[in-house]
């Protein structure tokens, strides 16, 4: 294993001195998620509740048949506004996110002790809207569920009459646990940067070499070729896994920016997470590695190398849409499928679960041997002299 160190030392050296490969892969990949993501999550969180702080303007076509509405609205701070002539097209155009319309026989029907319909035009596709249209909503039912009590108790009756049964809810989540349904998405990012952490070294240990005409000499050595094959990827994995410690330290670090606090929230990486995340996340980056090289032979340049793994940065994202739009129980087998089995024990840990110890060791294992398949199946394609031969 002499000769595979030595490669490794020299690929290490050189991918060092190469300025781009610095910059794109240790700084750049792991620095940019979270700093898009803490800009993203701030910004949304502070103009909903901005939004929510703030008088909900409400243009109200015909207030003048519910006065007694209009007050409790008011008192609930909602500022009304004279309506618009046309109250769909107002929405449409998004000139109002939600219209207040009451109509004529509003007064009648409370007259009479009925329901009396109000109408809320707005549309559902605007995300900007929803907020003030299910403000509106609750305090539309407050007054309805206020009103009809006030009702019975005219009448003789206990307002307790219209429930007959009671819900005591019991909520058994942390404010953790609640936090892996907002940054779910995390561990999308820590694959993203193993993928993306040892591209760049892939490509050019193998199609870069090639395109060099430096390749040859080195394959032309009196080493077995699984022993730089080894070097190589060694390297690669060594990268990938950099970016990955990095990615993981700069979103422990963003955190503390985050205002989980006020969404009853509480996102924590600690050292406990760095290194059990570590520990399933090395499997993965080797088989990446070997996966990455292998693809890299097959190009007869570096621009087509890079375009073949350029496709490889959908894989990750396979997994992480099936555990977000299909959320299921994690079973045992899970674990033992690759991606998958990093996906579901990084999103545990986030959540702050606790995973069994034969279940990570079933992920390491498992994601190992698919790693050594990998490695096999590309030393057969070092044996090749047609790797050797430069394009």
């Amino acid at each position: 294993m002499k000769s595979a160190l030595i490669v490794f030392l020299k690929e290490v050296r050189e991918n060092l001195r190469d300025k781009r490969t610095v910059i794109n892969t240790l700084i750049t990949g792991p620095l940019m998620g979270p700093l898009i993501f803490v800009m993203l999550i701030n910004t949304m969180v502070s103009r909903e509740l901005e939004k929510a702080e703030a008088p909900l303007k409400l243009p109200v076509i015909g207030a003048e048949h519910a006065p007694n509405l209009i007050e409790a609205l008011r008192q609930q701070r909602i500022e009304i506004q004279p309506g618009p002539a046309d109250a769909e097209r107002a929405v449409r155009e998004q000139d109002a996110d939600v219209v207040l319309r009451i109509p004529p026989r509003y007064a009648e029907s409370w007259n009479k002790g009925e329901a009396a319909q109000v109408e809320l035009v707005f549309d559902e596709s605007q995300r900007d809207a929803q907020s003030a249209v299910r403000r509106l909503q609750g305090a539309l039912e407050g007054y309805g569920q206020r009103t009809g009590a006030l009702r019975l108790l005219a009448r003789g009756l206990s307002p307790s009459v219209m429930k007959p049964v009671v819900v005591a809810e019991r909520d058994q989540s942390t404010p953790q646990s609640r936090s892996g349904q907002m940054f779910g998405i995390l561990p999308y990012f820590f694959i993203l940067g193993a993928l993306i952490g040892g591209m760049a070294l892939a490509i050019d240990t193998t199609a870069g070499e090639r395109e060099r005409q430096s390749l040859e000499p080195l394959l032309a050595n009196p080493v077995p070729r699984g022993q730089i094959l080894a070097g190589k990827l060694a390297t690669t994995t060594a990268f990938s896994m950099t970016t990955v410690l990095l990615s993981m330290l700069a979103f422990s670090i963003a955190s503390r920016f985050l205002p989980t606090d006020k969404l009853g929230m509480d996102l924590h990486i600690g050292l406990g997470f760095l290194a059990r995340g570590l520990f399933v996340m090395l499997p993965l980056a080797a088989l990446l590695a070997g996966l990455q090289t292998m693809v890299a032979a097959f190009a007869k340049s570096y621009r087509e190398a890079q375009t073949w793994l350029g496709l490889l940065t959908f894989v990750p994202a396979i997994p992480t849409m099936l555990l977000t739009v299909l959320p299921f129980k994690p079973l045992p087998w899970m674990y033992a499928v690759p991606l998958m089995g990093q996906q579901i024990a990084l999103t545990r840990f986030l959540r702050g679960e606790v995973v069994n110890s034969d279940a990570l060791v079933l992920c390491f294992v498992c994601t190992t041997l698919a790693a050594l398949a990998a490695y096999f199946v590309t030393a057969r394609i070092y044996r090749s002299e047609r790797l050797a031969i430069s394009a």
